[in-house]
């Protein structure tokens, strides 16, 4: 998308994307404290995360405040992905600084396949977005700079900004660093950050830990020291003026949201808030007035008028107990079979369930389906996943390919069910040799292990808004 000269009503703004060479390397560490630093300094961040991620996203909107954005190759070919990220970044445009703040995922060039399809080094180039490479320098001293010419070297036309050396032991090793990078590359340090003693991030199996819950009390503090560390030993001036400068395109004409025909329900509380902003943005496009909703909270209650319901994923199992104590349980289910629109995903799919097993015992779920969800010490399904609908359900015709994504500790002991779709990459509820399947349906409820992302699948917004709307007829009739 070609570049325009700015005027007032085409802002300009700096973007960065922040990689590093593997897994683990320091870019969420650097991602965050970067956005709380720039906007402590009075920037407009716009934080956006490459691939599919809830919790890094989650992380990076309150570091920034502004709610996180997705970009993703395997979702969106590259036109529609600068679109997305243009309009993205076009919403709520002000007249402060602006910055594009993105972090990759894996290592820099780790795509689908041996070609590196939509790796974080594609999305670079897609957007013309220059690279900062953060690397972990444990143990290693000259044998960096072979490591960084190899990465700026691997795929020339992937843009770079400079290089954040991470977890460097003394300033000896450091001022060593520096050095051999200056000597042997072209690519500038932009900061050196020592060793901490602790990881000021908590953990978890799927990556930096969720804040629903007591992490929400320290969060804040956590988030502000980042940024002191971060800007302590990055030299954020000078990362500006290396950011790309871009100018928004003239914007399109935007679809105008339709009046609130429906109320839509989703759970929003400490067990299930994996949510893509953009699913829910589809839904308020379409129509739909939502209401954010509790399961774990004794007290909580349906509204009155409650046209359809949609639970994503989160960590149920920690939270077993209250959900299957709370109140709705019941009614969600009587209004199942009453035909209300419900969509789930992953965790949303596991509270539907007849129960879940959690570290050897097991709690009664909302009994929607027949299925018993069991967690176990390894992955089950993590990754993208790629199917076609083969039978017919309230969502998606047949003949429909969904593109989405998994990653579930659990299964379903009783596999033996009518699955609405074959994968061909992914696990699913069930895999047997080179087959998988996934999705399962009654009455109008969906409930998968794959997630979505609705700009992906145009059709999904306004089915569900479409679904509920007849829910909300049959009622009065």
């Amino acid at each position: 998308m070609d570049c325009v000269r700015a005027n007032d009503t085409q802002p300009a703004f700096s973007g960065l994307l922040i990689a590093a060479d593997r897994g683990g390397g320091g870019k969420t560490l650097v991602s965050l404290g970067l956005a709380r630093a720039y906007r402590n300094q009075g920037f407009f961040v716009k934080a956006f995360k490459k691939g599919p991620d809830y919790i890094d996203a989650a992380w990076l909107s309150h570091a920034s405040g502004y709610q996180t954005g997705n970009l993703d190759p395997f979702f969106l070919a590259e036109e529609a992905l600068r679109a997305h990220f243009y309009a993205r970044m076009s919403k709520n445009a002000t007249k402060q600084p602006m910055l594009a703040l993105i972090e990759g995922n894996r290592g820099l060039y780790d795509g689908l396949d041996v070609n590196g399809s939509c790796s974080t080094a594609a999305l670079a180039r897609c957007l013309s977005i220059p690279v900062v490479l953060v690397i972990n320098c444990t143990k290693i001293t000259r044998t960096i700079a072979a490591l960084v010419l190899g990465l700026t070297r691997f795929e020339p036309t992937t843009p770079f900004a400079g290089v954040v050396l991470n977890q460097v032991g003394t300033m000896r090793q450091g001022a060593l660093l520096r050095t051999v990078l200056e000597q042997e590359t072209d690519l500038p340090v932009l900061g050196i950050l020592p060793r901490l003693a602790t990881n000021p991030l908590p953990e978890r199996h799927m990556g930096i830990a969720s804040f629903g819950t007591h992490l929400a009390l320290d969060r804040e503090q956590r988030l502000e020291a980042l940024a002191r560390f971060v800007a302590d030993n990055v030299d954020t001036q000078r990362l500006l003026t290396l950011a790309s400068s871009m100018i928004l395109p003239t914007p399109q004409r935007q679809r105008s949201p339709q009046k609130s025909a429906v109320t839509i329900g989703v759970v929003q509380d400490r067990a299930f808030w994996f949510y893509y902003p953009e699913n829910l943005e589809e839904l308020e496009a379409y129509g739909a007035n939502l209401v954010p909703l509790s399961l774990t909270d004794p007290a909580a209650s349906l509204p009155e008028e409650l046209d359809g319901l949609y639970i994503g994923g989160g960590f149920p199992e920690d939270y077993a107990q209250l959900l299957s104590e709370s109140p709705l349980r019941p009614q969600i289910a009587a209004l199942a079979r009453q035909g209300l629109p419900i969509y789930a995903e992953c965790g949303g799919f596991m509270f539907l369930a007849k129960s879940l097993v959690y570290q050897g015992k097991q709690y009664p779920m909302a009994n929607v389906f027949d299925v018993t969800v069991t967690f176990e010490h390894t992955p089950q399904g993590l990754g993208y996943t790629e199917g076609c609908i083969t039978q017919a359900n309230p969502f998606f015709p047949v003949g429909t390919r969904l593109r989405g994504h998994e990653f579930h500790y659990s299964r379903i002991q009783d596999p033996n069910h009518a699955f609405v779709m074959t994968l061909t990459k992914g696990h699913g509820m069930q895999k047997v040799a080179e087959h998988a399947f996934d999705g399962l349906t009654r009455h109008n409820v969906w409930a998968s292990y794959t997630h979505i992302f609705a700009p992906a699948v145009p059709a999904w917004a306004p089915r569900f808004v479409e679904l509920a709307k007849t829910y909300k007829s049959a009622k009065k009739s």
